[in-house]
């Protein structure tokens, strides 16, 4: 079976030892992220999801960045 997606392999046959607690899919500046929450309350932006190559470009979305 072939899987055309963005998601990592993780996300979609999660196991025990990648449950993500933390983890939220938000939609920020248009775009649908995955973040979580760190411990000075800021969210980090962890994966972006999309469709547009453009947006991989794009050094806002870059995963570890801190949005605003």
């Amino acid at each position: 079976m072939i899987l055309y997606t963005p998601l990592s392999e993780s996300d979609i046959f999660p196991t025990a030892e990648n449950v993500y607690t933390n983890r939220q899919c938000v939609t920020y500046d248009g775009r649908t992220v995955f973040v979580e929450k760190n411990s000075n309350g800021e969210y980090q932006l962890v994966q972006l999801l999309s469709t547009d190559p453009q947006d991989y470009l794009n050094d806002k979305y870059i995963p570890g960045s801190i949005l605003s």
